[in-house]
């Protein structure tokens, strides 16, 4: 019998015991903090424990917010079922009429709620954030520039807010973006932990991750050609006037640095940087239109085109002139009534079959990046014996068809109890669902995001293992979304390893966790033993990892000093930065 957690306001054996997530919950008793925990590995069972000890310890009230309306509700949901009944949660999201959030504000001490509403009940006087002890901020990545959740933590700060406790898998692959969140949530300590922690290790499921390449078809090379060919003849103009530079395939890394040098011509008063500046922005366009084309298929390639041609009511003149021409006209037309070709939808229906032939009760997410894409697959997939597929999609915007936010909830809820098997999602279905029985994941697309990479893999192999396959056309932009996500997420465990040193945080408060108990077989460990002992059982582990935590920060810093050019070249030798005016 696994040990598990006992404190006077949590229900008797709903959380495991865990080490790490005790340590979680003293650094955030201690101060704000920042919690990074790979996807499964247990943000929500701290964030519970922090509540429940907040209640224990203070009166006032509990706020979380979440990015989305689906999470509002599972969290809402979660803490109904782990925190004794004395502490009923509430759930506040647009569809509350202002006057019945008024009350819940005054009555509740817990509140669920997505960060526009907290922030316009503030504003409106009807929370006053002095009055909150601990807020609880998930898919914590997003507190920045002017997203609701950097705002509403804004509002949080200057009001006298007290404690923040900010969640997520993935804060970003750059210090900058890591420093930013911390600084905008006053976050005083980061609680770090990855997959490879000898702690943590022990509790995730198995996850095998496949590449499967696949060969574009002819029919979607005959659409791109015409359009690759205007796009080489813009490429060849801008390679004479020595603005474009990169050899091999065009790509978006050769045509931003072209429109870098063509704006600098601008800038010394070379008059033909203007023209350079609108074949470039236009070879841009084209590009992005052959990779929806080509790495995607023809259901992305007909919604970006019409997504350009909504940009007329803007008055573009790059979208005009773009749906004016004869190549576009003629690609619109064939596109229309054409069905999807692409090689990735037999894959997919390959893979789906295959997996509910193996296990009839498993459930699938398959994650594209376009809603015309996800029908397109929905539709393939509506005659596999066996699959029960359903859309998730964001809001309807723009005229575009979409889910109110009780459809979405109503669609995931659907999910979860089995009424259907596979979930055919956007971006909206990539963070923080906890859909326990997901034990597949497809990547219609991969994406350079590691942020977005981490949150869609981390749909499944929340419970046991699981699966993620990802579909790459071959000779397209996936390709390089690919080392490039590989590249950004170990950027990203180096930044935050960074930014974690800066802060002066001290060492962890264990006396802290005085109202935990750790029960095991019907005997009473205090928390602190219990920690105390996990860490001597990994004791040899944990050395590795601390060895393998400051060789990283170690080589960080050796490149940091190399970007130096003072740093390589003799002393006393000027460079041509010491003959700046």
């Amino acid at each position: 019998m696994c040990p598990s957690v006992v404190h006077p306001n949590l229900k008797e054996g709903v959380l495991e015991a865990r080490a790490y997530q005790l340590e979680g919950v003293a650094e955030s008793s201690q101060s704000s903090t920042l919690l990074v925990y790979p996807t499964a590995g247990g943000k929500t069972a701290v964030a519970v424990m922090a509540m429940a000890e907040t209640l224990h310890r203070h009166t006032g009230a509990i706020v979380i917010i979440a990015p989305t309306v689906g999470l509002v509700d599972q969290h809402q949901k979660t803490i109904s079922e782990w925190l004794v009944s004395d502490f009923a949660s509430v759930s506040l999201t647009g569809s509350t009429p202002p006057k019945k959030r008024e009350n819940v504000w005054k009555t509740s001490r817990i509140v669920v709620t997505t960060p526009q509403i907290y922030r316009n009940d503030v504003l409106s006087g009807l929370i006053v954030p002095s009055d909150i002890r601990l807020l609880i901020i998930d898919e914590a990545h997003h507190a920045v520039g002017n997203h609701a959740m950097a705002l509403s933590a804004d509002l949080h700060i200057a009001k006298g807010g007290e404690r923040i406790l900010a969640m997520t898998a993935s804060p970003g692959f750059s210090r900058d973006h890591i420093r930013s969140i911390c600084n905008r949530l006053s976050i005083d300590r980061i609680h770090l932990r990855s997959s490879d922690d000898p702690m943590m290790k022990e509790y995730l499921s198995d996850l095998d991750i496949v590449e499967i390449r696949v060969e574009i078809p002819k029919e979607l090379l005959e659409l791109a050609a015409p359009i690759r060919g205007w796009q080489r003849s813009i490429v060849d103009v801008e390679r004479r006037l020595g603005r474009y530079v990169h050899e091999g395939a065009i790509g978006y890394a050769g045509l931003s640095s072209a429109m870098e040098r063509a704006q600098a011509a601008i800038r010394r008063g070379d008059g033909t940087g203007y023209a350079s500046v609108s074949r470039i922005a236009l070879a841009m366009t084209l590009n992005h239109l052959i990779n929806h084309l080509l790495s995607q298929g023809v259901a992305a390639a007909r919604e970006f085109l019409r997504r350009k041609s909504a940009d007329l009511d803007l008055k573009k003149k790059s979208s005009r002139d773009l749906l004016k021409d004869r190549r576009i006209r003629s690609l619109i037309q064939k596109l229309e009534h054409m069905r999807e070709v692409h090689s990735k939808i037999g894959s997919v229906r390959r893979l789906v079959a295959e997996r509910l032939r193996r296990n009839n009760d498993g459930k699938i997410i398959i994650f594209a990046t376009y809603r015309d894409t996800v029908s397109a697959i929905h539709q393939a997939l509506s005659d596999i014996s066996g699959a029960n597929p359903v859309r998730f999609v964001g809001q309807a915007n723009r005229g575009e068809s979409g889910l109110s936010s009780g459809e979405q909830i109503e669609t995931i809820n659907s999910f979860r109890e089995g009424r259907y098997n596979v979930l055919v999602a956007t971006s909206v279905g990539e963070e923080g669902l906890d859909i326990p029985s997901a034990d597949l994941v497809i990547f219609y697309e991969p994406v350079g995001s590691e942020t977005r990479t981490i949150q869609r893999r981390g749909r499944t192999g929340r419970r046991r293992q699981g699966d993620v396959v990802v579909l790459i056309a071959e000779g397209t932009r996936d390709e390089g979304a690919v080392s490039a996500s590989l590249r950004r997420e170990l950027a990203m465990k180096r930044s935050i390893h960074s930014v974690r040193r800066g802060l002066t945080s001290g060492p962890i408060d264990y006396s802290l966790l005085d109202s935990f108990n750790v029960s095991r077989d019907g005997e009473f460990t205090k928390a602190d033993s219990f920690i105390s002992e996990e860490r001597s059982r990994h004791a040899a582990h944990l050395s590795e990892e601390r060895n393998s935590v400051t060789f990283m920060e170690d080589e960080e810093d050796s490149v940091l000093s190399l970007s130096d050019p003072s740093s390589f070249r003799p002393r006393g030798q000027f460079g041509l930065e010491d003959f700046k005016k």
